[in-house]
């Protein structure tokens, strides 16, 4: 059986190592092992690396948006707090998890020292 793509695995939530394990235990919690393949996760730590890449990217669409919708539409300003204040919140909250699992993943694929593995 051919080994899993750690970076899609980190990206879907798994164990970079086997791809089926949990990496999360909770929301952003990393689970300290594998419960698959013994892995150990305990080590590995993504720092703020997924929060500032989700504030620009999810900074990027919303205010994109907000711009555009400003420019075509004219809406009252309360329309834009009551739109994009939540839609920054859910953008920013939708990529989090995914972006701090692919960041583990890059680590554990570049054998950084918090995610070495044993070969």
């Amino acid at each position: 059986m051919a080994a899993p793509n750690p970076l899609l695995s980190g990206l879907a939530g798994r164990c970079p190592n086997c791809g089926e394990g949990r990496l999360f235990e909770g929301f952003l919690k990393v689970s300290p092992r594998c419960e698959a393949c013994g892995f150990d996760l305990a080590k590995a730590d993504s720092g703020d690396g997924p929060a500032v890449f989700v504030i620009l990217i999810g900074g990027f669409i919303v205010a994109f948006t907000a711009l555009f919708t400003e420019f075509t539409l004219h809406p009252p300003v309360w329309v834009h707090l009551v739109i994009f204040l939540p839609l920054t919140v859910i953008v920013c909250l939708g990529l989090l998890r995914p972006f701090k699992g692919a960041m583990l993943a890059a680590q554990f694929m570049n054998r950084a020292s918090q995610a070495r593995r044993d070969d």
